[in-house]
């Protein structure tokens, strides 16, 4: 009998995808070098029927991102799964268009990227990014002069509420008993208040925060959906944070905000650039904390995440259907051209 076999490009996450893959007898996992030439690669993906694709869209050579392009090359793969929560770097209609299925690692390092955002949160209002900077540089005087606040007590707007929004709406509402409101168009005020937080819109949440989160993925209706409207309407002295994707957020619009005093800090682990330019005006203020997308990068969430992967994948080797999937129009067709390939229902 012929086994499912998944590829991916160059590198894993974490071990813990081979280990997990290893306990299904109908899954192969192959890996694709890619220091050799694109139509070698193109070609040894050819032979697959799914594709761990990398979820970083600076890590993964465009040729290799999906796209309508790319499958049309694939006519015989079935299946693609990122290697997180994001698919920046796949095409999720290009995806339904070809009959490929399309899964996600949702959930999977929503501990280790909240953690990160409660940390920067935490770190801006104590201003220990400025005191850092100030006692390097040699011109550490009064202490007064960096006065913090105490994250206690305050309010904090989630942009979003998915895992990594309800994780952190559950650390800030009862370790430091924050008010919480959320704005996120996919659920109703029950489902998230029984996720921790008061429904609101945009503008009150911009409004009534001491600190903005971000918790969405990146799409046509978040890209840029922070720019200079959004954090003028924010309050004076309040923080931003934001663990989502790049391009949610403009980044010259922000350094404009911060600069001029508007807005406290920011705390940044994603950006339009991966990493971005040593010389980037955000990278250049004190008052700003920066990571390079390393949220999600603790060993823990990795080894979750491809431990999720490879289940997902073993489903369908299997016939049966994985949790996470991001494009769940394709069903029909993903189950004919799966039995067509394997024999059976498809699902």
């Amino acid at each position: 009998m012929r086994r499912f076999r998944v590829g991916y490009l160059s590198h894993l996450p974490h071990r813990a995808f081979l280990d997990t893959a290893a306990g299904c007898a109908a899954l192969e996992v192959v890996r694709i070098p890619l220091d050799q030439p694109e139509e070698a690669v193109l070609a040894a993906l050819r032979e697959v029927d799914g594709y761990y694709c990398m979820a970083s869209r600076d890590e993964l050579p465009r040729r290799f991102h999906v796209n309508d392009a790319l499958l049309e090359a694939l006519p015989g793969l079935l299946m693609v799964g990122s290697t997180g929560a994001g698919y920046d770097t796949v095409d999720p209609i290009a995806c339904t268009r070809a009959g490929v299925l399309l899964v996600n690692q949702a959930g999977g390092n929503a501990e280790g990227v909240a953690e990160h955002a409660v940390g920067m949160m935490l770190s801006l209002l104590k201003r220990m990014p400025e005191a850092q900077a100030a006692m390097r540089a040699g011109r550490a005087q009064s202490r007064e002069a960096l006065m913090g606040r105490e994250l206690r007590g305050r309010t904090v707007g989630l942009v979003g509420i998915g895992h990594v929004g309800t994780r952190v709406a559950e650390i800030v509402r009862l370790a430091f008993g924050c008010t919480v409101l959320a704005c996120d168009p996919y659920l109703d005020a029950a489902t998230i208040a029984a996720r921790g937080a008061r429904k609101v819109e945009m503008d009150e949440l911009l409004a009534e925060s001491d600190v903005v989160s971000l918790h969405l993925p990146l799409s046509p209706e978040s890209r840029g959906m922070m720019g200079a409207a959004s954090f003028a309407r924010m309050k004076q002295g309040a923080i931003f944070v934001t663990t989502a994707r790049g391009h949610i957020h403009d980044e010259p619009a922000l350094a404009e905000a911060l600069a001029s005093g508007h807005l406290a800090g920011a705390g940044l682990d994603v950006w339009a650039q991966e990493p971005p330019p040593p010389s980037h005006p955000l990278l250049q203020l004190d008052n700003v904390i920066i990571t390079q997308h390393t949220a999600g990068v603790t060993q823990e969430s990795r080894a979750n995440i491809t431990r999720i992967a490879a289940l997902a994948f073993a489903d369908a080797a299997e016939g049966r259907l994985p949790p996470r999937v991001i494009n769940p129009d394709v069903l029909p067709r993903y189950q004919e051209r799966r039995a067509a390939a394997f024999g059976g229902t498809g699902a």
